[in-house]
């Protein structure tokens, strides 16, 4: 034990009923990075609340290293005491001479100086508590769902982060391509027990596949044995059945373990409630604009949709994805330009708040839209408490009001509201938010397999990689621009160069790297001429620029074509990357010359 920094054995807890975990383990060394894992409701957050000394298990042993202290990232942090971010930060820092840190981290994360903590947003308040987690520099940190309400950028500089960390990390979160990225051991809680995987996350789910499918079979083999022992009981000779009464102790054992054994839990039956085909063009908008006083949200902005186009919407929080999303569906008038919507439209939009759920409202209501306890699906008539069974509610909830439920819960609610609806247009806003990763599968297939017209905004690289034909993200060259790529997540930043938002990142840290105003970079002392190669460079590299510039207009043009993703994604994936090699050979050759021509001049040699 004393090899771990932090070691749970034997950990036992129950709330009620079943118990939550039974016989749990959780081993942490120094450096680890594992990722806990599990369905919604299986125990992560309580193990975790455990490991961080929180809560206090009915059974087992916890174990943290003298010395070693450990920092934990609840879902929702708690800022009592404290008044602004910068306030709650500086709390955290491990050394009193790091105080320029909080601004740095502050930057960082994009919040602004002095923010108060009492109207702060859900996403400002979390990248407050990862700061906060962050200038601790503690020997174990704990992380639960840290990606949740966080935008693409800040998904990227704190999946940076933790990678240069020296912490060991254990983190809960269902953002596939984060756990891929950092992750090099998975613990999961299946049915109150952990199992350990010593590899990432990327090989966790056909590890997890295999173990229930070889579970299955030897349940199947553990059933055919009782049928087999039960026939010799019954038919055998009447002796041998007097003296062999180990044999019938060890049918009432096998018998008792298939009873009681604990099956994976159930799984949420996605269906979505179709309609008759739209028009071939479904949106149709022509040089669309939309402010909100100053500030531009989209400016001159032009796309066709045509049916059966699964679309992606991406960007920074702040960009206006969902102001987007609600112009392009007739919601939102724009300034300036027209929207044309198809014919035979039937559009279901599942809004990021979930505000069409109530506190106050039963289940059923939600469903129903308040009209009874029966829907329509897939032209079925079914009972609510049957129809919501399907999304693992028992049948006793539909009466239970909508503030009963956990994030996890009212994230399947409104999916199942809003799939309930006959649709060929799908608007969907962040519906990944608090879904565990097994029901985020069937949630990819149902999609996949839609036939009707999809709007997605998701901050899941993954999914939408797994679901999208096409992405519209922010245009960095000007205030207000949205551009569309062909293909999923990936595919976009190849073509594009860097992801969403990346730039202001880029730009920051090129600031931070700079020379301070008030000091005047140090000049050599010894040279008072360009060097032959540098003279050289400085001639030959506009020409060499030249040839990179028409290269990459060729490259774009190639992209430009709508159709050649559908005819060969692997010819358009190898364009999209040598796009990206040349677009990054131009900067560094422009730089290069920009830095030449500066020198020069520096050195008062004028153009040669």
């Amino acid at each position: 034990m004393a090899g771990f920094l932090l070691s749970l054995t034997d950990i036992s807890i129950t709330f009620g009923g079943d118990p939550l975990l039974e016989g749990a383990n959780l081993d942490v060394a120094a450096g680890a990075r594992i990722a806990l894992v599990g369905r919604n409701g299986s125990g992560k957050s309580t193990l975790l609340k455990i490991a961080a000394g929180g809560v206090e298990a009915d059974r087992g042993e916890r174990f943290v290293h003298p010395g070693a202290t450990v920092r934990y990232l609840p879902q929702e942090p708690d800022f009592s005491g404290f008044k602004t971010a910068e306030d709650y930060i500086a709390s955290a820092m491990h050394d009193d001479t790091e105080a320029h840190l909080v601004t740095v981290l502050m930057e960082s994360f994009g919040l602004a100086p002095g923010i108060a903590l009492d109207t702060c947003s859900g996403g400002e308040a979390r990248r407050i508590a990862i700061a906060a987690a962050l200038i601790s520099k503690p020997d174990i940190l704990l992380l639960d769902e840290p990606t949740n309400h966080l935008d693409l950028p800040a998904i990227a500089e704190l999946e940076e982060r933790l990678r240069q960390a020296s912490a060991a990390i254990v983190l809960i979160s269902h953002d596939r391509r984060f756990l891929e990225n950092l992750t090099t051991e998975t613990v999961w809680i299946d049915r109150g027990k952990t199992r350990t995987l010593n590899r990432g996350f990327k090989e966790f789910e056909a590890w997890r596949d295999k173990t229930l499918e070889e579970e299955e079979t030897a349940r199947h083999k553990l059933g055919r044995k009782i049928v087999a022992e039960e026939h010799w009981l019954r038919y055998g000779v009447t002796a041998r059945r007097k003296r062999n009464m180990r044999r019938l102790g060890e049918l009432h054992a096998m018998r008792k373990d298939l009873r009681e054994a604990r099956r994976p839990h159930g799984t949420v039956k996605f269906s979505a409630g179709e309609t008759k085909s739209s028009g071939k063009r479904v949106i149709v908008a022509e040089h669309i604009s939309k402010a909100f006083g100053d500030k531009k949200i989209v400016d001159d902005f032009s796309i066709e949709i045509t049916r059966g186009e699964k679309i992606g919407i991406v960007g920074p929080n702040g960009a206006g994805k969902t102001t987007l999303v609600n112009m392009l569906t007739g919601a939102l008038t724009p300034d300036a330009g027209e929207i044309k919507l198809g014919t035979n439209i039937d559009l279901v939009s599942l809004d990021q708040r979930r505000a069409s759920l109530k506190p106050e409202m039963r289940l059923a209501d939600a469903i129903a839209d308040e009209r009874g306890d029966w829907v329509t699906i897939a032209g079925a008539k079914r009972h609510v408490a049957s129809y919501l069974q399907d999304f693992l509610f028992a049948p006793e909830q539909w009466r239970a009001p909508v503030s009963s439920l956990s994030g996890g819960e009212r994230g399947r609610l409104a999916l199942a509201a809003a799939l309930a609806k006959p649709s060929n247009l799908l608007a969907l806003d962040e519906p990944t938010n608090d879904l565990d990763l097994e029901t985020l599968d069937l949630l990819e297939e149902l999609l996949a397999a839609y036939e009707g017209t999809l709007l997605l905004i998701s901050h899941d690289r993954s999914f939408l990689d797994r679901v999208v034909t096409s992405v519209i993200t922010t245009d960095p060259d000007r205030a207000g621009g949205w551009r569309a790529y062909s293909g999923g997540y990936d595919d976009m930043v190849s073509q594009r160069g860097l992801a969403p938002g990346a730039e202001k990142r880029a730009s920051a840290q090129t600031a931070a790297a700079k020379p301070s105003a008030t000091r005047k970079p140090a000049q050599p002392q010894s040279q008072t001429k360009l060097s032959y190669k540098e003279k050289y460079a400085l001639e030959t590299l506009p020409e060499k620029i030249a040839e990179l510039e028409d290269k990459v207009r060729a490259l774009k043009a190639s992209l430009a074509d709508t159709s050649f993703y559908d005819r060969d994604p692997t010819a358009f994936n190898k364009t999209a990357e040598a796009l990206n090699e040349k677009e990054a050979a131009l900067a560094a050759a422009e730089e290069e010359w920009l830095t030449l021509e500066l020198k020069q001049e520096q050195l008062g040699l004028g153009k040669n």
